[in-house]
């Protein structure tokens, strides 16, 4: 079972960054054996993926939307998943979920078991 919660969403200028947090609290299985990743759903549309790591931290993937724009990293000895956007756009506008996988590494909803419950980024133009 892992809990997970966001945080540091806000209100952005287009141009502008933000960092978004995703504190883990797992039990029966360390944090540190779940691949993580980042997915968004904006207003009216479906969940997409944004980013992903490795348990280990070792292999990312991002989407092409926000390759070069977005950092995906964690901290394995803080239990935190963490999202540095940068360059943000309008179309970056969106509620922000982060996810936990026991696979070794996933890109699609359906490779995650744990969910947050989102944290919203708006990015004005």
């Amino acid at each position: 079972q892992v809990q997970l919660v966001e945080s540091g969403g806000g209100l952005v200028q287009a141009g502008g960054s933000l960092r978004l947090s995703c504190a883990a609290s797992a039990s029966g299985r360390a944090f540190t054996t779940y691949a993580m990743g980042w997915f968004r759903q904006a207003l009216d549309k479906e969940r997409e993926f944004v980013a992903a790591i490795s348990w280990s931290g070792g292999s990312t993937s991002y989407a092409d939307s926000v390759r070069g724009r977005f950092t995906i990293s964690r901290d394995n000895a803080k239990n935190t998943l963490y999202l540095q956007m940068n360059s943000l756009k309008a179309e970056d506008t969106a509620v922000y979920y982060c996810a936990a996988s026991p696979l070794l590494f996933a890109v699609v909803p359906g490779g995650y078991d744990y969910w947050g419950q989102g944290t919203h980024v708006t990015v004005s133009s």
